[in-house]
């Protein structure tokens, strides 16, 4: 009988000391803080990636437009068709405007084509149901009073997709960004 006590007696206390020690548990705060913060850090820090790479995206689409805006005033005013540029010299040209943020040699690519009326003009991205690109790229600088567009492409590598809202809209993880300038030449000599 007095095991059976004992035993019984050493079952509560065990008890006792367990919810004692349970409770101090719960009431230290020490490692609280590094406990959050590792609840919460991989989530910060892929949305500040992301926010990081949509910024970037933007900027080099931003730099692109300027580049397209630039180059294209030399068809416009006919100085690409006076000075006899064929694709490749037009995009050496366009390339000088854009360095560090691009490849430029293998990666800009160049698509002018003139169009008979503004109405005309197709502005679809280049890329067909698989998400590649459709590399049907022309060089038509046009003439006196016609109508050019001047497009030019690139494929930036996108790394940082959250929640399913990704930025690339291409196969292998790419966003295809254009920029684009439609305008009529000038009446140049």
């Amino acid at each position: 009988m007095a095991g059976i006590k004992s035993a019984t007696l050493v079952k509560r206390v065990k008890c006792l000391l367990g919810a004692r020690l349970a409770r101090r548990f719960v009431r230290r705060q020490d490692g609280a803080a590094a406990v959050e913060f590792g609840l919460v850090a991989a989530p910060f820090l892929a949305l500040v990636f992301a926010i990081m790479e949509t910024a970037v995206v933007f900027f080099a689409g931003q730099t692109l437009e300027t580049a397209v805006a630039d180059s294209a005033r030399l068809i416009m005013t006919g100085q690409a068709q006076t000075a006899g540029f064929d694709q490749a010299k037009f995009k050496d040209e366009v390339c000088k405007k854009i360095y560090g943020l691009f490849n430029c040699s293998g990666g800009v690519m160049v698509d002018v084509r003139t169009y008979s009326s503004f109405s005309n003009i197709d502005l679809s991205k280049p890329i067909d149901a698989n998400g590649n690109l459709v590399n049907n790229f022309t060089y038509q600088p046009g003439g006196p009073g016609d109508i050019v567009v001047v497009r030019l492409l690139y494929q930036y590598p996108v790394y940082v997709s959250l929640l399913g809202l990704n930025l690339a809209d291409m196969a292998g993880g790419k966003r295809l960004i254009v920029a684009t300038a439609a305008f009529r030449n000038e009446p140049y000599k």
